[in-house]
Formats: structure tokens, C-alpha cells, sequence
């Protein structure tokens, strides 16, 4: 008996020592008022500040409270910790957000929560964080909301939720992330990274809503999730604004279920660098425009890519968004010249013209899809995309009439046309262009 309550007395004081070293800035004494139309990013600042200079600790934003917040900056050894029923939303006012999501280019959104050069940050709780995407937006379409239009074509005032850049540590565990008005969670140059169980659930007609891009990032580990995109679900990249931090490798992605009206899981599309020894595997992906895709129109390579134990639908939506349907879509085309307000971030310094890398090893492993189109593989000249192999997968081919393979962007002619009877022949529904394709069943 004194051995027993010994032990338990043991326990007790090592729980006591966890929970004291902890310490806990609640953002209420910081001076928030939690009403849902105050702004409170000043008083969340301070809290995030006070508790970073102190040596870290959790930033707590109590149950039952809306805070409303423009632009917010987070520390090294701060845990962001939302209770359930809290809710984090992002100011609809347009003019207080000044910094950009990509440094010099101002033309792709702007910061809201964002951290750079930090290391041991968590954002973790049930509660949740609102993006105010739709108020953000133009006038609601059938398939999408119109884009405001821009009085200078060079600023976007929309706010990214979370870009976390050259972070070290990272965790995001538990939260609910929703209504983005553009990209919802960005790593740049992160590494040792880690998203787990997070409900990601953007407007499925706000475009540009990106779920979670990582780009130019490093160990990192993605698990658990539920993501709805109107853009990608997960998106692995390269961008050349941020090109310091180096190529974006050994990432893993399990158990997840998505949905997208463009891609739900892409690599590429940005890509002036290497992304290589990545893992998809056991994940769902219901009603999407595309769903595995590596789209390579830059210099960068692609290789080394598992896509396993997958089980998709694809359906095709409107020309709003990219992809055909296809259920499987590897590519590496040249994008097409420079003729637009974004052509000076997506080619090298003083180009119009760029080229594109080699996409090699990829496999397909268990991958069971029902689509409305079939597979393409291809590249702009022969041995481009090659060692992409089928091994157990599945395709049920449904709809009716001609159907065309969607290339954009790319220089040329942007669809491959194919009829429907002629992918019903194959094993595997697949067209192929200057691409080597092994498939085993």
C-alpha cells in the first residue's frame, strides 16, 4: 500500500512539473475582447510577443469567443492554442493587409497569420480558424465566385491564411481550418514539419483555394486529414521567388480524405527546382476535377513519387478550373511564353520562355478510380517522362462521347482529343505522348 501511493505521489508530481512548464498567456488578459467585430490582432500580438521573449509557452484563445484580427506574426515556442468553440477570423477589410505572400510579387495575396525564420511553433486545439474567404470574392457564379476586379493589376489584397516561412519544428495538429480566400496553409523552406488531423474545408467556388502547398520543404509529414479545396488539396512545389531554400523532398501523406474542383493531390505546376522521394499512400478522393497529377512546367525534375492504396472519383467540372477528370495525370510540358501579369515570377530572371524538367520514377501502386475520363501521360519530347509504372490499377470509364486530355498551361496546343470507345479497349483507360508507361495487373 505505501509502495502504491508512493508511485501515485511520484506521478502526480511529474504531471504537476509538465503542467508547470507550460506557461499560459490568455489573450483575453492581453486585452482581447473576443465579440466577433472587434479587431483584436493587436492584443493577440502582444500575447504572442510576451510569451516568445519569456521563453515560450501557450498563446490561449479561450471557448465561446469569436476574434476578429487582421494581420498576425507568430514567434518561436509559441503554441497558437484555439479551444473548441473558439474561432480565429480574419478581418474583412481589405486595406490593412500590406505584406505579401511571396515577397517582392504582389500580385498573389497577402500575409495574415504568418511566421518567418522561427523554429518550435504549434497551432493546435479544436477550435477554429476562419479565413472569411467569401468575403473576400465578387458575386457568386454557378461554379465559382468572380474575382474582384483589381485596380492595379500587381496587388492582390486577398489574404493567405497560414504562410509559415523557413520554419524549423513546426506542428499543426487538431484545428479546424476553413474559408480561405486564397492559399490555406503555405511552408516555405520548412523543415521538420508536421499536420495532423486538421479539418481543411475551403469554399469549393472560391479559386485560387489552395489547401496545403509545400513548397521548397523537407520532412514533412501530413496525416489524418479532411481537406475540400476549390484549387489542390495538397500541392508540392517549387517557387522561384523563394528559391534560396533548396528542393522540396521526403514528404509523407497518409490517411487522408479530399476533394477538389482542380487537383486534389498535384506536384508540380511551380517547379524551378527538385522534388523527389515522396510518399501518397491510403488516402480518399471524392468528386474531384483531377486526381493524382504531376504537372512539371519548369526547369525542375520530378522523381522518386509514390502514389499507393488509393481509392478516387473524378468528375469533370467546368473549364474554371483545370483537368478533364483524368484519375491519373503525369506531365512535364514548357509552359507557355510570358504574356501576362504573372509571367515575371513563373520564368527565370528576364525570360518570357522557359523550359521543363524530367519527370522519371513514379509509381502507381493499388489505385482504384472511377472517372469520367481516363489517364494521360505524356511530354513535349521523347524519353521527358519516362519509368512511370501501373501496378493494380483500376479504372471503371463512365460517361458518354469524345473526350480531350487538358495539357495547360503550356506552349501549343493545350488538349490531346480522344475518343471515348478507344480508351474502353484498354486495361487501363490511358493515352500517352512521348511517355513510357510499364503496366502491371
Amino acid at each position: 500500500m505505501i509502495k502504491r501511493t508512493f508511485l501515485w505521489s511520484i506521478l502526480l508530481w511529474i504531471l504537476a512539473l509538465s503542467s508547470a512548464a507550460q506557461t499560459t498567456y490568455d489573450v483575453m488578459t492581453a486585452g482581447a475582447v473576443g465579440n466577433g467585430w472587434t479587431d483584436d490582432a493587436q492584443a493577440i500580438q502582444r500575447a504572442i510577443d510576451l510569451c516568445s521573449e519569456e521563453g515560450g509557452g501557450r498563446v490561449l484563445l479561450p471557448r465561446n469567443h469569436t476574434f476578429l484580427a487582421g494581420p498576425i506574426q507568430l514567434k518561436s515556442n509559441v503554441e497558437l492554442y484555439l479551444e473548441a468553440t473558439a474561432t480565429l477570423k480574419a478581418n474583412p477589410d481589405e486595406s490593412i493587409y500590406h505584406l505579401s505572400a511571396f515577397g517582392d510579387n504582389r500580385g498573389e495575396g497577402m500575409l495574415w497569420l504568418w511566421a518567418d525564420d522561427a523554429e518550435n511553433i504549434s497551432i493546435a486545439g479544436k477550435g477554429t480558424i476562419h479565413g472569411n474567404g467569401i468575403a473576400f470574392m465578387g458575386a457568386e457564379l454557378e461554379d465559382s465566385y468572380e474575382l474582384k476586379p483589381l485596380a492595379d493589376q500587381a496587388f492582390d489584397p486577398r489574404p493567405h491564411v497560414l504562410t509559415l516561412t523557413n520554419v524549423r519544428n513546426l506542428t499543426i495538429r487538431d484545428v479546424t481550418i476553413k474559408e480561405g480566400a486564397y492559399w490555406t496553409v503555405h511552408l516555405v523552406g520548412c523543415n521538420e514539419a508536421v499536420i495532423d488531423g486538421i479539418n481543411l474545408l475551403n469554399n469549393l467556388k472560391i479559386r485560387n483555394g489552395d489547401g496545403i502547398d509545400i513548397d521548397h520543404s523537407k520532412n514533412v509529414r501530413i496525416a489524418n486529414c479532411h481537406i475540400t479545396s476549390g484549387d489542390d488539396c495538397i500541392c508540392l512545389k517549387n517557387r522561384r521567388e523563394t528559391e534560396r531554400y533548396g528542393s522540396c523532398h521526403d514528404i509523407t501523406v497518409t490517411n487522408c480524405v479530399m476533394s477538389s474542383r482542380s487537383c486534389a493531390i498535384k506536384i508540380g505546376s511551380e517547379n524551378m527546382d527538385s522534388i523527389y522521394n515522396v510518399v501518397f499512400d491510403n488516402c480518399i478522393i471524392t468528386g474531384s476535377n483531377r486526381g493524382l497529377g504531376i504537372q512539371n512546367r519548369d526547369e525542375g525534375t520530378v522523381t522518386d513519387v509514390v502514389f499507393s492504396n488509393i481509392q478516387l472519383d473524378c468528375r469533370l467540372w467546368s473549364d474554371v478550373w483545370w483537368g478533364k477528370a483524368e484519375p491519373i495525370y503525369v506531365t512535364s510540358y514548357p509552359r507557355a511564353n510570358g504574356n501576362h501579369k504573372d509571367a515575371n515570377w513563373r520564368f527565370p530572371k528576364g525570360q518570357i520562355e522557359g523550359k521543363c524538367g524530367e519527370v522519371s520514377r513514379i509509381y502507381f501502386n493499388n489505385i482504384t478510380a472511377t472517372s469520367e475520363n481516363g489517364c494521360f501521360v505524356g511530354g513535349d519530347i521523347p524519353g521527358k517522362v519516362k519509368d512511370i509504372y501501373f501496378n493494380n490499377v483500376r479504372v471503371n470509364l463512365t460517361g458518354n462521347g469524345p473526350l480531350s486530355m487538358d495539357k495547360r498551361p503550356c506552349k501549343g496546343e493545350g488538349f490531346v482529343m480522344v475518343e471515348r470507345e478507344e480508351l474502353q479497349k484498354q486495361h487501363v483507360p490511358l493515352v500517352t505522348e512521348n511517355s513510357s508507361v510499364i503496366i502491371n495487373n
